[in-house]
């Protein structure tokens, strides 16, 4: 939901739902919320397009690059991070993330995911397989309208996966 009276921008980013053959997502807690899952999601940097943000961030948040991209979002999609965080959070600079959103196929194996790749940065304690359908309930509050959306344009794709798998 929109604060109106904040002029910020959003930042750039990307998020990944990365599917295997079973049609689950994949969905790590959070290192610095420890109870919060989510889907892998990131900026974008300069002069990067926003699929090769995805599949960076892939490789940053889950030491695998064993994904290919299968779908991307209609619409860039947006969260407003509630006051007390706007404020610390990316040096104050953003209200929140404006992101494009893109569904992954997981190629390899449940060992190639790798939470410690890049041991300067990790992002993911734990992680697991999640049913698509349980997404928005898994995500701390103030982006489950996000997470909504998502679910709500993907839902037949992971629909899809769940039914007929992937080659």
């Amino acid at each position: 939901m929109s604060d109106s009276k904040d002029k910020r921008p959003y930042r750039l980013g990307v998020g990944l739902i990365l599917f295997n053959r079973q049609g689950l997502v994949f969905t790590g807690m959070r290192a610095d919320t420890p109870g919060a899952w989510q889907m892998p999601q990131g900026g974008i940097d300069k002069d990067e397009e926003p699929n090769e943000a995805a599949l960076r961030e892939l490789g940053e948040e889950t030491g695998t690059h064993k994904a290919e991209i299968i779908a991307e979002s209609r619409d860039w999609l947006s969260y407003d991070l509630p006051p007390e965080l706007s404020r610390k959070i990316w040096k104050g600079r953003f209200r929140g993330q404006k992101q494009k959103w893109f569904a992954l196929m997981f190629k390899g194996q449940d060992s190639d995911i790798k939470l410690d790749a890049h041991q300067d940065e990790v992002e993911f304690v734990r992680w697991r397989w999640a049913p698509f359908d349980e997404l928005p309930y898994l995500i701390v509050g103030f982006k489950r309208p996000l997470y909504e959306a998502v679910h709500a344009e993907f839902s037949p794709l992971a629909q899809r996966i769940r039914e007929e798998g992937w080659p």
